[in-house]
Order: C-alpha cells, then structure tokens, then sequence
C-alpha cells in the first residue's frame, strides 16, 4: 500500500456536510487523541489532542512506527497495533501509560482502542488508535482494568525480589514518578513477615531493597540499590505506617526544618534535588502479616496524590502483597525442601581400591522446588562397588522424604547380598507397601514413580552388572574405548508392583568410565532426550583429557542449555 500525503489535514478538512463542524469537533477538540499508521505501520495522520497528551509534536510521529512515535510503552503497544493489523480484531480500553508531560497536569493514566481500517472490499488500508484520558474520570471500572492489568504484570513468577521489582515498574509513571519495594529482611529470606508493630515496642526492622523504578533512567533518586539495606528512621512516616498498618498520604511533603527529614539528611537532600513534593507510603500486607513497605513519590508530575491514588496504591499493593506472600511461602517450602534433601545425600563419595568416583547435584530451577534425586556409593562383599541414582517424580518435602525412604531401603537390601536385579525387584516391593502405608494413614510421603540405576562393580573380574527400574541408560567406556549408551533392559518404575527387573553384566576394564545420571541432565521441554545424552556423551568424551572426575562432572553439568527445569545429578566413577 503506498503510503499517504503525510501532510496533516487542517480542522476544515473532516467531510460531512451538515455534521461536518460535529465531526472537525471530534477528531480535533473532543479530547480525544487519535492518530493512523498504514500498513507498513508508519504513522500518516495524527490530531493535536495525542500531542497534549504525550508531549510528542505531530511532525515528529509522521513515517514512522508506533514505538517511535508513541510515549511510554510503546513498544508493547505496537505489538497491539500489529496484532490488530493482522488479525482484525479491534483492542478496546487497553491501559496504556506515558511519561508525565513537563509543566502540565497531563495524563498518568490513559486507555487506548486499536481497530483496523478496511476498504470497501475488506482490504486492510491501516489502523486506527484512539486515546482517551480518564484521569479525571477514574471511578470503579478504570480501578478494576488497572488492578486487574497489575494481577496479571505483578508476581509471574515466585521470585520474591523480581516480584518486587514487578510492582514498582507498574507504578512507574502509571501513580508515580519515583517508586520503592522495601521488605523486611525475614521476607526476603522466605521466613515470617512482621507483625504489626506496637506502640510500645520501639523495634526498627531490618529493610532491605527489593525493587525500585523511575522516570530518570538508572532512578538516580535511590540512595541504595537492590539487596542494600535501607535505614529507616524511628521518627518517620515509614515507620507509622508500620506502626498503624495503614497507608500515608502526604499530598505537599513538608520539607521544613523540624520535621522527621531533620533525622534523615541523606534523603532530605535527594528530596530537595530532585524536586519531590507529594508522598504515599502503602503497607504490604497479606493474610494478616506485614511484609514492607511501598514508597510512591512525584516530582516532575506537579499534581499531588489525591485520595483516588491513595485508594488505587492500596488496591494494586493488596494484589501484589498476596504475590509476595505466596513467593515468600514457596522460598521457605524450597529451602526447607533443599535442607532435607541435602541432609538425606552422601556428604562425600569414595571407591575405596576399587573406582575413583565424583558426584554433582544441581537443584531445580527456581520456577520448580526441590525434587527426589538422590545418589550413593557403598563397598559391598568381595571389593566390589555398588554404584546408585535414583530420582522421585515430583518436588519438594514430600519427594525428598521419599528419596530418604527409598535410599535406606537399598542399602538396608545391599546388607542382603543380593544381586542388582533382585534388589531392585525387591525395593518395588517395598515401595508398594510404603504407598499403601501412606495411603492408609493419608500421609503425603508417597514414592510411587521413582526410578532408579543399581550398579555393581567387580574389580575381579572387571565387569559391572547394572540393573534399571525405568532409568536412562548409564553411558560406559566400550570395549573400543568410545563411550556408548548401552542397551539394557529398562524395567520398570518403583512402586507399580510390576514385572521383577532384568540385570545385565558390562566390561569395564581399567581406566574404564561408567556415568549415571538422573533425566534432569539429558530431557527437557524444548531438546529431545537423544540430543541431551549426545551432549552429554561429548562432554564425557573429555574423560581421555586426564581431567579429574570432579572437573569432568563440572563440564558435563555445564553444557545444560539453560537452568534446569528438574533436579540434575550426575555420578561419575572410573575403574582404577
């Protein structure tokens, strides 16, 4: 489509007849700020109302795109813009956010609707976006679209600081020009918030930053960066917010000697600087408890809080603050997850005259817990070896006390003698009457779906019998010194009951490596399970490189193409 005469059209232009004056109203004075992109999404038309609005001259828009002609996120909405484009379906009462315009009241908060223009024959010419201010307008339906935007910006994940962040780059300049996410330090560690404090206490809480965000790039107004610690004065607003667990609202900061800023000149100082006038401070609270506090300022937006912030600040805070809660919860369950998972694993592991052995273990990814993944090295009778990896399907407590169950059951097994198949058929047993223990006494402590690898080497005869119970193959040193995934009978997951496991004996002479792992190492959602046990393969091919195995398990576990969605545990053991 070529693109139109990027002259803007005067206020006579609009047609109509008798509703032409009505119609010239409406796209030039009605305060409605309009302005059109062809095709190639290059702006051909825009009226002045889009200029008092973002600050943006119309001749600076023509030619070119919405994120370079657009203020404040703009780049997200010309993926509306684009979207629309494509598709056809208009986008109506989408919030969207500028920057205050310098020296007027301007805007905190717009809503913009997108549709496509067609022609006759339903040929696509453009789109259209409209902009409306309704700030001043803003009643219960225009809180409702903003808290619902925050439920859906705020807490995407269950990181606690990034959650954090999330919050202030909402406010920021949707409410204000300057905001913090200050929380308690037992918050951040995942441990229990604060309750409110009393009167009487005299306890000033240990602060740390979580989040900040400005409409000064790099919010050069923060006297402490993510993670610092923030000095909260015993005499401040701050603190009477903790005090009260209610907001505060000081619509003209009062910044004259003899008040709390006379105890805290560093920030007195960056209050003059940067020219802060108004303040609102809104507790973090969720299921009773106070876990911070959020710290909204303006400066270069010259209109001070009002009660409709005050009450909007409490809103978005309320969603946030159950985000935290819940981010906070999960960290204390992981951390209390990883405690006793570690607790539950080898300190060290040692082959004896038999194997030089090396182990790794890397927990999930953030996003996951803690899971079942386990590993053991123990002598047996004769100077032989037995090497294990299991892995409990699931996460967290739960997984990892299962884990502790099934590990003690081996070796309780391995006092026996038996052979790799056996014990393995034995441990299903074993685990089927944990499963119905459990679900007799309805505890959560269930181990069905483990898998695991039973390997024993015998440096007699240089041979290693391994035994699967639906576990990926080990990869060993072949009889031509490459490394291979044998095949092996795979068996069955623990804790079905089914057919007892098949065993089979290996040649692993000296020098000889075996590698058992978990699947964490080899499968995730985005590579199939053959280029993960390629990978792996080339990074063991390294073994002939006279690196140690601690060094070896490093490399191997280092070409994990991104964090691990599942626990990864690799054990290495080489035949001396």
């Amino acid at each position: 489509m070529a693109a139109p005469d990027p002259q803007p059209p005067g206020p006579a232009d609009p047609p109509g007849g008798a509703a032409g004056p009505a119609l010239r109203s409406l796209l030039t004075h009605a305060g409605l700020g309009l302005a059109v992109w062809d095709t190639d999404l290059r702006c051909v038309w825009a009226n002045d109302v889009l200029t008092r609005y973002d600050g943006i001259p119309r001749e600076r828009r023509l030619g070119l795109p919405p994120r370079a002609s657009l203020a404040g996120d703009a780049a997200a909405l010309e993926e509306t813009l684009r979207e629309v484009l494509d598709t056809g379906a208009c986008v109506i009462g989408r919030p969207y956010r500028v920057p205050v315009v310098q020296g007027a009241p301007g805007p905190r908060f717009l809503a913009a609707t997108a549709l496509r223009l067609d022609d006759p024959g339903g040929r696509p010419l453009g789109v259209a976006l409209l902009v409306l201010d309704v700030r001043s307008g803003r009643g219960v339906e225009d809180r409702l679209t903003v808290v619902s935007e925050a439920g859906a910006r705020i807490g995407t994940t269950l990181d606690i600081v990034r959650t954090a962040q999330e919050l202030a780059d909402f406010t920021v300049p949707l409410l204000a020009d300057y905001v913090t996410v200050d929380l308690t330090e037992a918050v951040r560690l995942g441990g229990e918030p604060l309750e409110r404090l009393g009167t009487a206490d005299g306890r000033v809480p240990t602060f740390r930053r979580a989040g900040v965000a400005s409409v000064h790039d790099g919010a050069p107004e923060s006297l402490w960066s993510s993670g610092d610690a923030v000095f909260v004065p015993e005499h401040s607003p701050f603190m009477q917010v903790l005090h009260t667990g209610r907001p505060l609202l000081e619509p003209h900061l009062d910044t004259s000697p003899g008040t709390w800023l006379d105890h805290d000149p560093a920030r007195a100082r960056q209050i003059r600087r940067y020219g802060m006038h108004s303040l609102l401070i809104v507790p973090l609270q969720a299921r009773g408890l106070l876990m911070g506090v959020v710290v909204l300022v303006r400066s270069d937006n010259p209109a001070p809080f009002d009660d409709g912030d005050r009450l909007l600040a409490e809103e978005i805070a309320a969603r946030a603050a159950l985000s935290l809660d819940n981010a906070r919860r999960y960290t204390r369950e992981r951390t209390a997850a990883l405690t006793l998972q570690r607790s539950l694993l080898p300190r060290r592991v040692d082959g004896g005259d038999a194997m030089e052995v090396a182990a790794h273990y890397v927990p999930a990814d953030a996003e996951y817990s803690a899971g079942g993944d386990w590993f053991d090295v123990f002598g047996l009778s004769g100077g032989r070896l037995a090497l294990v990896v299991g892995d409990v399907v699931g996460h967290g407590i739960a997984a990892a006390a299962a884990m502790g169950r099934l590990r003690t059951a081996i070796r309780t097994l391995a006092d026996l003698d038996l052979p790799p198949a056996e014990l393995l058929t034995r441990l299903d047993r074993a685990s089927v009457h944990l499963v119905e223990a459990d679900e007799a006494s309805e505890a959560e402590y269930c181990s069905i779906g483990a898998t695991c690898v039973y390997a024993v080497y015998d440096p007699a005869e240089h041979t290693c019998t391994v035994a699967l119970a639906g576990h990926p193959p080990p990869a060993v040193t072949g009889s031509d010194g490459a490394l291979i995934f044998p095949d092996l009978p795979h068996g069955t997951p623990l804790g079905y009951g089914l057919p007892p496991c098949e065993a089979a004996v290996l040649e692993l002479p000296p020098g000889g490596l075996i590698a058992l792992y978990t699947d964490g190492l080899v499968e995730d959602r985005r590579h199939d399970i053959g280029a993960g046990m390629e990978r792996v393969r080339g990074a063991l091919a390294r073994a002939g490189d006279g690196a140690s195995l601690a060094e070896l398990c490093t490399a191997v576990v280092g070409t994990l193409p991104t964090a691990p969605e599942d626990d990864v545990t690799l054990l290495l053991a080489r035949a001396r």
